[in-house]
């Protein structure tokens, strides 16, 4: 995979991780990313730099969620990068924090691409992150 389109090639790797939309959970997604990250010998920073970009979108996801709704959270790996996809049911009128807020400046200042989405009752919130010096 080479953009944000989340299509899987045949020399992906896809780990899908859900559990309930909480705040309690999120260190079982932070952990993951971390050991992801590490299998693509991400530097230590960098590896830091995705747990809180993955931490900071479940959170912006977090406060559109429904109660008792599940977080999805997909995580494709290639030779020189992780891309992360968080999903949640969405309330009624919920939206997304503008690109130009501190939440989303946040998120593209640790990760190499971020964007977001919402469509039939479901916000997504991707993430790209290269490997530096690959």
């Amino acid at each position: 995979m080479t953009d944000l389109t989340m299509e899987p090639t045949t020399d992906d790797d896809v780990v899908l991780l859900t559990v309930p939309a909480d705040g309690g959970y999120l260190s079982v997604l932070r952990t993951a990313t971390a050991g992801l990250a590490a299998r693509l010998h991400f530097a230590l920073d960098e590896i830091e730099d995705l747990r809180i970009a993955v931490d900071e979108a479940c959170a912006m996801l977090l406060a559109i969620a429904p109660r008792g709704a599940d977080l999805e959270c997909r995580f494709s790996v290639t030779d020189d990068a992780l891309t992360v996809q968080v999903s949640v049911p969405t309330v009624r009128g919920a939206t997304l924090p503008s690109e130009s807020s501190f939440a989303w400046k946040v998120l593209t200042a640790l990760t190499t691409a971020a964007s977001a989405g919402a469509a039939n009752g479901k916000a997504t919130i991707t993430l790209l992150t290269r490997r530096t010096g690959f």
